[in-house]
């Protein structure tokens, strides 16, 4: 806390840049443009966002991409960060809990059990995230290990390198079914929402996001003030409408 005190005195000295870019996990890009308006009107401070999987942002970051924020969606990047002393040491915190679905564009396909229907085998293909780069697609590796049935659908796996890229195999019809994030079926049209089963949490670890402050947005009065916006009841109110859990 008295980290985040002298960050804010600090800002608060030193004017917006006005090249403030906020590197935004894939799955959290629409919530994140809600935070983006309502901050921006609540400041008057302009920020610039720009989404990937968080492991390709982790390593635009540690090539010295030039973003001041990192809204990641795990924990372990944003800690490494801090770790090796590209954001700053009492910055990062959980924004939000990310909720896992199984979802088909066909409003009939998940209409019952989606475990009967994983396990009945009728369909040609499963979209997952890449799961090395998007933690996603690790909450989906780890549903399909602990439904066991990993091997089942082996065959059957098609890879997006990100939540979006699943999410889009799925729309498109290209994949009959895909584990997304719960977040992006409720920001689809009303009769666009296909068909979705909300996965157990018992089934994968917690998706815990961190967002951090990162070495080259400590000075920023934008960026600063951006990260603070994150931990604001108006934020958390934007985050819980958005499909996840706040903080």
């Amino acid at each position: 806390m008295a980290g985040l005190l002298t960050l804010a005195l600090q800002a608060c000295s030193r004017p917006s840049s006005g090249d403030v870019i906020i590197a935004v996990a894939t799955n959290f890009i629409d919530t994140a443009r809600a935070l983006e308006t309502a901050f921006e009107a609540e400041t008057g401070l302009q920020i610039t966002l720009s989404s990937g999987s968080t492991g390709q942002i982790y390593a635009q970051i540690e090539n010295g991409a030039p973003y001041s924020v990192f809204l990641a969606a795990d924990q372990e990047r944003p800690e490494r960060l801090v770790a090796n002393g590209t954001a700053v040491e009492g910055t990062r915190f959980t924004y939000a809990t990310g909720q896992l679905v199984l979802w088909s564009a066909d409003a009939a396909i998940l209409a019952g059990d989606g475990e009967a229907v994983l396990r009945g085998g009728d369909y040609r293909a499963l979209a997952i995230a890449n799961p090395d780069l998007a933690p996603y697609g690790l909450a989906a590796m780890q549903t399909l290990s602990s439904l066991g049935l990993e091997e089942t659908v082996s065959d059957r796996l098609v890879m997006g390198q990100n939540i979006g890229q699943a999410f889009s195999l799925v729309a498109s019809g290209n994949a009959e079914l895909g584990f997304v994030a719960r977040s992006q079926i409720l920001s689809r049209p009303e009769g666009e929402k296909g068909s979705s089963w909300l996965v157990p949490e018992s089934l994968h670890d917690p998706i815990r996001q961190d967002a951090v402050l990162l070495k080259r947005g400590m000075d920023d009065e934008a960026a600063y003030k951006f990260i603070a916006f994150l931990r604001s009841e108006r934020a958390a109110a934007i985050i819980a409408a958005h499909g996840y859990e706040p903080g």
